[in-house]
């Protein structure tokens, strides 16, 4: 059985893709900070896991934009210097080299001047979570020169599950209409290009099946569904879907957050087979309905 090192297996993606992929018959060993199972941080911890695996999925990392502003230095030392060093690691492995899939962001492009974002546009991150996911992808990209196969995959605004952080922006405008209070939006006007995680989670996959055939020099590639939804409206899709009294405040939004951004999907279309399938619209109402159906079995 082909052995896959999944570094933040316990995140929103990797809860997802894991048991995916275990399915398709790979084993695939955690390595996550919320276990204890391991941590990026720890070069030795990450020597002992990775000298027998096949593949490596990169998820680990500080996850959200606002923590990496409230804690520059971590950021920059989990997600960027902390995935040098398991590059390294992996280019060290005698023999047969574990190809290595590196998870990024839409936060490289920054305030793109031109919509849809195409997946060559130019990175110019606005925020040290970006510039760190950017040191990141370039670190994987240089690796292939000496020999190892990597893949750089952006997600962008991956949603879908109650056990996500609750301060999230989907997640957070479903769980309050459903309970009927107001719904904070930081810049109704603001953007984004939101992914259902079964989405997510199935083009990762998608792509793994690329590498364990030994496809080499996959450009960086965004999954996303290519459909604009501004945050005003998912709040309203939010209410709508759970018939809430709730009431939509608008909030201003913060310095350092891209304001907008759709991604043009042809080309994970063209190399992987992949699109979305769940619409904002269709994955929000899901979302609410999982909350309804939360809040139900939690006894009174």
């Amino acid at each position: 059985m082909k052995k896959i090192l999944m570094t933040g297996h316990l995140g929103l993606v990797g809860r997802h893709l894991k048991p995916l992929l275990e399915k398709q018959g790979y084993l695939v060993q955690g390595f996550d900070l919320a276990d204890g199972s391991g941590d990026i941080c720890q070069s030795e911890q990450l020597n002992k896991v990775i000298t027998d695996a096949k593949g490596i999925i990169h998820l680990a990392a500080v996850s959200r934009v606002i923590w990496g502003e409230r804690d520059p230095d971590l950021c920059w030392r989990t997600n960027a210097i902390a995935s040098e060093q398991l590059l390294k690691i992996a280019l060290e492995q005698s023999g047969i080299k574990p190809w290595v899939l590196v998870t990024s962001s839409r936060e490289v492009y920054g305030n793109s001047d031109v919509l849809p974002v195409h997946d060559s546009a130019l990175v110019k991150p606005m925020n040290v979570y970006g510039r760190a996911k950017a040191y990141m992808e370039e670190k994987a990209l240089e690796a292939r020169k000496f020999g190892l196969n990597t893949a750089v995959i952006r997600l962008a605004n991956v949603y879908g599950c109650t056990q996500d952080h609750s301060d999230r922006v989907l997640p957070a405008f479903c769980f309050n209409a459903v309970r009927n209070t107001d719904l904070r939006v930081d810049g109704c006007n603001h953007l984004f290009d939101f992914t259902h995680i079964t989405d997510t989670a199935r083009g990762l996959a998608l792509v793994v099946e690329q590498l364990e055939h030994n496809e080499r020099n996959l450009p960086p590639t965004h999954l996303l569904p290519g459909i604009g939804t501004t945050l005003g409206e998912a709040a309203e899709l939010a209410t709508k879907a759970a018939g809430s009294s709730s009431r939509i405040l608008e909030a201003p939004s913060r310095r350092y957050d891209v304001s907008r951004f759709i991604g043009d999907p042809t080309q994970a279309k063209e190399l992987f087979a992949w699109q979305a399938s769940v619409t904002p619209e269709q994955g929000i109402k899901l979302l609410v309905e999982a909350f309804q159906k939360q809040l139900q079995e939690v006894p009174a």
